[in-house]
């Protein structure tokens, strides 16, 4: 689980990207999904912007790197 939180090698950013991305399709397509409101697909892009915008640092914290976090290293 390490490796897929805080490696730099191409294979861990793919599997990282995709995994944001089916997260935050899910999250924006809750409203479809559960039936009781409905969002404007103009604003579902934005909401999937904004989770995976999100996402990226909380992976980085949940894999023990806080200098991905502050903006990187010295």
């Amino acid at each position: 689980m390490t490796d897929f939180l805080t490696s730099n090698d191409w294979r861990w950013r793919l599997a990282r990207t995709i995994v944001q991305g089916v997260i935050a399709v899910i999250i924006a397509n809750l409203d479809m999904l559960v039936g009781v409101w409905q969002i404007d697909p103009s604003i579902k892009a934005v909401v999937v912007a904004l989770i995976m915008a999100v996402l990226s640092p909380v992976m980085a914290l949940l894999g023990g790197e806080p200098d991905a976090i502050e903006g990187g290293s010295e």
